[in-house]
């Protein structure tokens, strides 16, 4: 099976803190990897080193085979128009529009892009993601779960081969959600590789290929799909470590 992102003895600390301690994991491509664990074990560091979104303190994030923070501009700039993050918190910029937020990476990555091809690209994006006001205003007029629909169309602008969700469902209501794990579900039938931390335990069996359980900072288990689909006793202990 062919991987996409590969950790190499991964270390992370910060505030004198140690938050993620040798982490080795190979993340295949076209497959769809949930990241869990209880609340400060490291999940969502482990998410964010493996997008490469800070150094490690120690060890190799490899894309493709290839050390992320060793690549030259045009490779970086390839990798990040292929690559996608949603993060918990959406993190859109604040002295923007919503149309210059969702605009910004077609800009980036496909600048013979006109104008009107843009357009249409973020009204059937937005249209898809189920976000109906207006575009014009800033991320500070809206709820936190509109906030994250435009968080996610934003990550679907360039088309990713490879996204990043951190608890991307958190913060919507039960038909939002529902709208955005069908869109995940059809990304990952398409063969898009998939690296997601979530607590919903229906959402891990529903979508996930692959379990990486994170206890204290290091990878305490790894499980397959038909592990935890056929196995109740195993289903539950993914679900009481995910509460914790």
């Amino acid at each position: 099976m062919a991987c996409i992102i590969e950790l190499k003895n991964i270390c992370f600390s910060a505030q004198n803190r140690v938050l993620v301690q040798e982490v080795n994991h190979q993340f295949a491509e076209g497959k769809a990897t949930a990241v869990i664990g209880p609340s400060g074990c490291g999940k969502s560091t482990v998410l964010k080193l493996s997008a490469a979104l800070f150094p490690p303190s120690k060890g190799e994030v490899l894309f493709r085979g290839k050390n992320i923070f060793y690549m030259n501009r045009v490779e970086t700039l390839a990798y990040r128009r292929e690559a996608a993050v949603v993060f918990q918190d959406s993190a859109l910029w604040a002295n923007q529009s919503l149309f210059q937020i969702l605009e910004l990476p077609l800009r980036v990555h496909f600048p013979e892009m006109d104008k009107k091809e843009r357009e249409r690209r973020i009204e059937t994006v937005v249209a898809d993601v189920g976000y109906k006001k207006s575009l014009g205003v800033r991320p500070a007029q809206l709820s936190m779960g509109e906030q994250k629909l435009i968080a996610f169309a934003r990550a679907m602008m360039c088309r990713p081969s490879l996204l990043y969700l951190d608890e991307w469902t958190e913060s919507l209501d039960d038909n939002a959600s529902h709208r955005l794990i069908a869109i995940v579900r059809k990304l990952r039938s398409e063969g898009v590789s998939i690296i997601f931390v979530s607590h919903d335990i229906r959402i891990i069996v529903d979508i996930a290929d692959i379990v990486v359980m994170i206890a204290g900072g290091r990878v305490s288990q790894i499980i397959a799909k038909g592990q935890f689909e056929s196995d109740a006793e195993l289903s539950q202990y993914i679900e009481k470590g995910i509460a914790s």
